[in-house]
């Protein structure tokens, strides 16, 4: 990004503030256990874990809301959680975050989804899941629609997290995507391919290398066969930006009728790589609907994700953090 542009990625960073957008999707509690690893065990050749301290933070779809609540937006989310104290710990710490919980609903007959790493001298050890992904039930399905049309004249994009928890369904996808393009908002979804087909039509998709591989049906390995990828998927789906992210690689943008665009990598320390997709989708999302361009969305978010792999567990990026970061980098 040429120095000269670094007035406008401010400026974009900066109506962050006036942004609003609704996340709907799977919301997961992270639960992380700390500690030090000084011997194996007797009993098997695993490491034993001396543990320090216990944290929890907002995971999955709730960490895209907590992403967007750090850079300043407006944050609305809807999913379910669990009748159970791991439910009520997550959604209390939304709330203290400034977080609209209004949308998230109660499903009494699954437990709130938990995801517990288990890291030691910042090395993840295991990672722990407890969770059912059964699909919701119509009653619902239905409840989440209602919340998204009470909220549609709100806000400014809707981003759509799918991990396959049970929230996103072909129902619930054949009424939002529609709304959402009927009052003209930005589409941004973090996609699982078996419910590719319902995103037709939308502004944002964002596979990882190996989801996007698999969704055009052949390997992404080179140069060639990820701008073939790109300029597939654009069809394939009819959206208008695909973003590949390619980790240590950095990110690829595709637009229709455009070059691909290549962004390296600005990560200079990589500790943890958990939950960078998900600061990735947030900070793009912000930034189209804050006035940028593809090309300069995808270079802010690619600074915002630089940072957060640079810190241990599920991490966020402020605005400050964004802006100096940049500045630092363009040599301003």
């Amino acid at each position: 990004m040429k120095t000269q542009n670094f007035t406008k990625l401010n400026s974009i960073i900066s109506n962050f503030k006036n942004t609003n957008v609704l996340v709907i999707g799977d919301i997961i509690l992270d639960e992380f256990i700390w500690g030090d690893v000084s011997r194996i065990s007797p009993e098997a050749p695993v490491p034993v874990v001396w543990v320090k301290r216990e944290s929890f933070m907002p995971g999955g779809a709730s960490n895209v809301a907590n992403n967007l609540r750090s850079l300043g937006a407006r944050t609305y989310l809807a999913g379910v959680i669990g009748d159970d104290e791991r439910g009520a710990t997550l959604k209390g710490a939304l709330e203290q975050k400034g977080i609209d919980t209004s949308g998230i609903m109660i499903d009494e007959s699954r437990p709130t989804t938990l995801k517990t790493r288990i890291v030691a001298q910042h090395q993840q050890v295991v990672r722990i899941d407890k969770e059912k992904v059964d699909t919701l039930s119509d009653a619902l399905i239905s409840r989440i629609i209602n919340c998204a049309k009470e909220l549609i004249d709100k806000i400014d994009a809707v981003i759509i997290e799918d991990y396959g928890k049970g929230v996103i369904t072909p129902k619930l996808l054949k009424y939002i995507v529609p709304l959402a393009k009927a009052h003209k908002k930005i589409i941004s979804v973090d996609p699982k391919e078996e419910r590719l087909k319902y995103y037709h039509g939308i502004t944002l998709i964002t596979p990882n290398n190996h989801e996007a591989s698999k969704a055009v049906g052949f390997e992404i390995k080179d140069n060639a066969t990820l701008k073939k990828a790109g300029e597939e998927m654009l069809k394939k789906f009819k959206c208008k930006i695909a973003l590949i992210t390619l980790g240590e690689n950095g990110m690829a943008v595709f637009q229709k009728d455009k070059t691909m665009k290549h962004i390296p990598t600005v990560a200079q320390e990589v500790f943890d790589v958990s939950g960078a997709g998900d600061t990735v989708i947030a900070c793009y999302t912000l930034a189209l609907a804050a006035g940028a361009n593809p090309v300069e969305a995808a270079h802010i978010s690619n600074y915002a994700a630089g940072i957060v792999v640079g810190k241990v567990g599920i991490a966020i990026v402020t605005p400050d953090e964004l802006i100096n970061r940049i500045k630092r980098e363009m040599g301003k």
